[in-house]
């Protein structure tokens, strides 16, 4: 019997009604607003729980990503079916995917295998129209701030120094630089501009970080546009623009509730980036499912370093969020893939590779326990062509430092091949020592804090700052910003900002290139070796692969 797609597996599951999904959950019918069928968003206002107590968080992080795939969204699927298996009430908190990645390099994001979100094709193109909802947001923005300049700048703009940018959720290289406002005077100013990838936009990480459309309008407000000659900060709020972007989020700042194929409940809100945005989903959605279950599991995006440093720098510290425990998701095939291993090789059994790229793990177990105080299990998650050698060296080596590894088959099985995951995760939340801590304190000036996460999560010797930044670190505390946390924005394939750099690399320096202020998100992003903030489409991107028919049904979505 030939193996289905992912998207063939997802187009031949039996959807229940999104009304049982929500009774399941516990949540009021009457907070439901109706998207078809299958998917609803859920009014915040008219689904008060506060009464109600908060379950335990699950946070699912992994190693360092390589091109062989490491299935994080699959496992955290799986994981949150194995638990509702074992009868606990269990909700999935994840984000949504971006069209730039579906279109791109990824492919589908909604889990694989048998250990999906579905419907699966709403999930990667479109779904609620949240993310446009986001774009639109920033580019009224973008829109006022230079209509406010063409019409006699009463604010003292300098249209050199705009780093508000327009927004694209499509990878699209040729607009990282542009230039606008060009054919006469009629065209506006001209000044260079650019875009960003709509999920790295700052519009994208307040909404993620808002608890209510209240503070979701709030911090809008407090979002840098510009600068003037005289080099003080000019507000959203002060071009009198934050209403009208609130306006256009008074929707996508409501969760989004959906089912797995086991019609466990999940609440898909936001998509920021993890390596240059905080890659988390939206804590609107974290704290509702928080009330909702017992447990809750959730995802951050890419490796410990990333995803999970943010997680708890950024958005747990924002929202006094704190985790109950944390699963690694790892594979043989990319701890070969950190041992040197090119990709055409990976299915050949091959031991002292794995051997070198375990410290890789290591680290980021190291990270998650001893960095952020967390009771940790690695996932491992399996593929056919791992040996019994492999898989014995791994458990080995891991529980020599105390971690236990539990292999899980949620490709192939869904929630049963989680169950003995979901048993140790129960384990280490009512039996280990949770300490959890954050990296660093506010009151820590921000070039120590950068230095404190590049010593302490990528185990780096220090940063190097180019002048660039050095004047950005300076105006940023100048106005006041001092206090926010760091989002460091760098490759997401190694420790360093150096993607060639695999493994677990030692005595590298950080290369910060610039900084800017997210006064609105609340945290000061940090730009670093060549990171883009708008990706380019790879030679063959996966929209060449991607149909629909004559009956409306997709193909080719991974």
């Amino acid at each position: 019997m030939p193996m289905l797609s992912d998207i063939e597996i997802a187009q031949q599951a039996t959807l229940l009604p999104i009304e049982s999904i929500a009774q399941k959950a516990g949540i009021p019918v009457d907070s439901l607003e109706l998207y078809g069928r299958f998917k609803a968003k859920i009014n915040l206002s008219a689904a008060d729980l506060s009464d109600r107590a908060d379950g335990h968080l699950i946070l699912v992080t992994a190693m360092t990503p390589t091109p062989a795939g490491e299935g994080k969204t699959t496992v955290s699927v799986g994981l949150a079916d194995a638990l509702s298996g074992l009868g606990k009430k269990t909700v999935l908190a994840l984000r949504e995917p971006s069209l730039g990645p579906v279109f791109g390099v990824k492919g589908g994001a909604a889990g694989g295998g048998y250990a999906q979100v579905i419907p699966m094709e709403d999930l990667n193109l479109h779904f609620t129209g949240d993310i446009h909802a986001v774009g639109a947001a920033n580019n009224l923005l973008a829109a006022l701030i230079d209509n406010h300049i063409y019409q006699g700048n009463p604010l003292n703009l300098d249209s050199r120094r705009i780093p508000w940018k327009h927004c694209l959720d499509i990878n699209d290289r040729q607009l990282r630089h542009i230039v606008g406002g060009l054919g006469g005077r009629l065209g506006g100013v001209p000044r260079e501009d650019g875009f960003d990838i709509t999920v790295a936009s700052e519009v994208m990480a307040i909404l993620c970080l808002s608890e209510n459309l209240s503070d979701l309008k709030e911090r809008l407000g407090r979002i840098v546009a510009g600068y003037t000659y005289d080099n003080e900060p000019v507000t959203a709020e002060m071009l009198h623009a934050n209403g009208a972007m609130a306006a256009l989020l008074k929707d996508a700042i409501k969760p989004n509730l959906v089912q797995t194929l086991e019609h466990t409940p999940t609440l898909i809100h936001g998509g920021p980036f993890a390596n240059i945005a905080h890659g988390c989903s939206s804590v609107a959605a974290t704290k509702l499912a928080l009330k909702l279950a017992d447990f809750v599991v959730t995802e951050a995006g890419f490796g410990a370093d990333l995803g999970a440093e943010k997680f708890v720098d950024i958005k747990c510290r924002s929202a006094k969020l704190r985790p109950a425990a944390c699963v690694i998701v790892a594979t043989v095939r990319a701890l070969k893939s950190h041992g040197g291993v090119p990709r055409a090789e990976l299915s050949a059994e091959n031991l002292p590779a794995l051997k070198r790229g375990l410290p890789n793990l290591i680290k980021h177990i190291e990270n998650m326990t001893e960095g952020f105080g967390l009771p940790c299990v690695v996932a491992l998650n399996r593929f056919a062509s791992d040996t019994p050698a492999e898989l014995a060296l791994v458990s080995e080596s891991l529980g020599a430092l105390g971690v236990k590894t539990m292999p899980c088959e949620v490709w192939q099985h869904g929630g049963k091949g989680a169950t003995a995951l979901a048993r140790e995760v129960l384990r280490i939340i009512q039996e280990e020592k949770n300490a959890f801590r954050l990296a660093y304190e506010d009151a820590l000036p921000i070039r120590e804090k950068i230095e404190t996460v590049v010593r302490t999560v990528y185990g780096g010797e220090g940063v190097e700052f180019a002048p660039a930044a050095l004047k950005a670190l300076a105006d940023i505390e100048k106005h006041g910003f001092g206090k926010l946390p760091v989002c460091i924005a760098k490759t997401q394939y190694s420790f360093s900002d150096d993607p060639r750099l695999i493994g677990r690399p030692a005595g590298f320096k950080l290369h910060v290139t610039n900084l800017k202020v997210s006064a609105g998100a609340g945290f000061v992003v940090v730009f670093t070796g060549d990171i883009m903030t708008m990706p380019g489409l790879p030679r063959v991107p996966c929209a060449e692969n991607i149909d629909v028919d004559e009956n409306g049904v997709i193909s080719g979505l991974f």
